[in-house]
């Protein structure tokens, strides 16, 4: 087995520059010693290198560890020093106006790995012409200022540490004469003993080992040290322009669309949370054979995201993203949506995908997969629209918001999201993915397209398609039509709203004044709760001869011969009255059609009060509709039971009593 190897020899800065280019590697922390919190720290440095300037006596900074990689020394441990001399030494440069050609090479031989803002920003403060008197106060302030400065460079933590010691050095050394030729001359007072190691690798382990007072790299910053080489690797940037590369992007344009809507002073979360929701699409385009493992997580956990989960369209797609909304951060564009989301709500798309916590998860890191579909919908119409056109992102959007609305009701009346597996996310980004060639005027392209390979959704793009050749056909009828599929109830779905208007799509007899109506009846009196109202009024509707509209309920549950029925507890029950999957469900959906007619000419109130029983209806009934107190007094439960030869009914004192004991009896 091969020893590690260990060099050492004593070295002032200027030396170790003329031997090295320096490089603090990726695996550092960020420049430190500047931090505010670091004050008393960087205060005692650099008094002890001034006290060693004025009264010429030497001092030692200890070790700096090291190793050569790709002839580069990159230091183990000596990171935070050797950052404070190469700014002292710039700032003696500049301030004496050293002229040397070859001193200003050698300065820029003094890099960082860390972060590609933090690299350009000490190359810039060496090549770029600094006038400034002695008597200004804030150094820093005039840097910001200079037109070569990025403002985003001072979101980079390394360089708002550089900044403050830059005034400080100001502070302290601009008082002393022939400060450059003092730190650069082979007798030069301040040294530090320099190891060099051979065949040892910068390995975390390693790091931790040797600087406790190290802080890993995020994962984030792993992430993008890691995609450049394999960026690099795979030549998927040949020809572009530095200040067109994904390197220089994510360190400048694209970190301001992430800082401007912060929550926190990190915003490394937010770009793995963007980063891996592409991830997620792509996999599902691209169709690869692992994309429902991956899916499933990346959904779990952004940070699994890994450089090769990406193919180069894929990479290019993420670029294109990234460039999207970082020229969308002007506020020129209004992506908000003017229309519920109901259980899936959010007033911006963008900002739920990257800042906020999932609260309907126990994943709070990562968006649903709902807002992830939504945030693919919006980048369709982005990409594709030369000029932004808000009607008509708004309907493209619309009609997404209804597939992704659209759920399987229970009979108890949960209604899970449709999305909520990679399987279901998997098929709807394939939907979305081919409906989206006509997201630009996604009602004409729906009203012509005959077949789609995707069967995801089938019913509601049907639906959409009948929408859309009614709105093509009789536009001035479309924001009835918004409006009535926007209820709570419906959810998108208008298909129960036609069946009450009777609408024929062979016949093409749209009524649009009783949609009107019926839109007005589902705002009225099924927008948020179901009343006791509602239910004596359902008893007074009559389908096929019968009053029976809560015999849609069965249960296994009888008790003395007695059967329990449910006059619609919750509700979103009521949702599954009319779409449920239950026998004879297109025979009860009568009743509330049957009612909502009824509504649309006289109040509820009225449809009760001017009821009159006919000769067979059993006086329970009876009672039931016209004696409030029953219901509401007797019956929270809003369950019943029925002998089977219907001579009374029992009001059930819970859902599951396990006999009639308690339960009042009406006959």
């Amino acid at each position: 087995m091969s020893e590690n190897k260990y060099k050492g020899k004593t070295l002032n800065f200027w030396q170790l520059l003329n031997d090295h280019k320096i490089e603090i590697p990726i695996i550092q922390r960020d420049y430190a010693q500047g931090r505010k919190d670091k004050k008393e720290i960087l205060d005692n440095f650099l008094n002890a290198l001034y006290q060693s300037l004025i009264s010429e006596k030497e001092i030692k900074l200890d070790f700096i560890y090291g190793s050569n990689e790709d002839k580069a020394f990159q230091p183990l441990d000596g990171q935070q020093r050797l950052t404070t001399l190469f700014l002292l030494h710039w700032y003696a440069y500049k301030k004496e106006r050293i002229s040397d050609h070859n001193s200003a090479t050698l300065l820029e031989k003094f890099s960082y790995e860390t972060r590609i803002t933090s690299r350009e920003f000490c190359k810039a403060i060496v090549t770029n012409t600094i006038d400034f008197t002695l008597d200004i106060e804030s150094l820093s302030s005039l840097l910001i200022d200079s037109s070569w400065f990025f403002l985003s460079w001072k979101k980079d933590p390394t360089i708002e540490a550089m900044l403050r010691t830059i005034d400080d050095i100001h502070k302290k050394f601009r008082d002393i004469d022939n400060l450059w030729s003092k730190l650069t001359s082979s007798e030069s007072l301040i040294s530090f003993y320099h190891v060099e190691l051979e065949n040892i690798g910068l390995t975390d382990d390693l790091y931790i080992k040797m600087n406790a007072r190290g802080k890993l790299l995020s994962p984030f910053e792993n992430f993008k040290a890691s995609f450049q080489k394999y960026i690099n690797d795979k030549n998927w940037e040949d020809g572009v322009q530095f200040t067109d590369s994904f390197a220089c992007l994510i360190d400048t344009r694209w970190t301001d669309l992430f800082w401007q809507h912060r929550k926190e002073n990190t915003i490394d979360e937010a770009f793995m949370r963007f980063i891996s929701a592409i991830a997620m699409i792509r996999q599902s385009i691209e169709r690869s054979d692992d994309r429902i493992t991956n899916i499933e997580r990346f959904q779990q956990n952004p940070n699994h995201v890994r450089v090769d989960s990406f193919s180069k369209a894929g990479f290019q797609y993420l670029c294109m993203c990234f460039n999207i909304f970082s020229a969308l951060s002007d506020g020129a564009h209004d992506l908000t949506l003017d229309f519920p989301l109901w259980q899936h709500s959010t007033k911006d798309i963008f900002s739920a995908l990257v800042y906020d916590d999932n609260l309907s998860s126990a994943i709070r890191n990562s968006a649903s997969y709902t807002q992830k579909v939504l945030f693919y919908a919006q980048i369709e119409y982005l990409r594709q629209a030369q000029t932004f056109e808000r009607e008509k992102y708004l309907e493209w959007m619309r009609v997404v918001r209804n597939i992704i609305s659209r759920g399987d009701i229970t009979k108890t009346g949960d209604r899970p999201a449709i999305i909520r597996s990679p399987q279901t996310f998997d098929g709807v980004i394939n939907l979305i993915s081919e409906l989206g060639e006509g997201c630009l005027d996604i009602y004409k392209y729906l009203s012509e397209k005959e077949n789609f390979k995707s069967s995801f959704a089938r019913q509601q793009i049907d639906e959409e398609r009948l929408k859309s050749k009614i709105i093509t056909k009789f536009p001035a009828y479309k924001q009835g039509i918004f409006a009535t599929e926007d209820t709570n109830l419906l959810q998108g779905r208008i298909d129960f709203a036609l069946f009450c208007i009777d609408y024929d799509k062979e016949k093409n007899n749209f009524d649009y004044d009783n949609l009107i109506k019926v839109h007005s009846v589902l705002t009225k009196y099924f927008e948020n709760d179901i009343t006791n109202d509602f239910r004596r009024a359902m008893l007074t509707i009559e389908v096929n001869g019968k009053y029976k509209f809560y015999e849609y309920w069965w249960s296994f549950w009888n008790v003395l011969g007695a059967q329990k029925r449910c006059l619609i507890d919750k509700y979103r029950e009521l949702e599954y009255y009319i779409y449920g999957n239950y026998k004879n469900r297109d025979e009860y959906k009568n009743y509330f059609k049957n009612l909502v007619n009824k509504l649309t000419e006289e109040d509820m109130e009225d449809v009760i009060n001017n009821f009159i029983p006919p000769d067979k209806m059993p006086n329970w009934q009876i009672r039931l509709i016209k004696e409030p107190h029953l219901l509401d007094n007797n019956c929270k439960s809003h369950y019943i039971a029925i002998p089977e030869d219907e001579s009374c009914c029992y009001l059930l004192k819970s859902m599951r009593p396990r006999d009639l004991d308690g339960c009042e009896k009406i006959e």
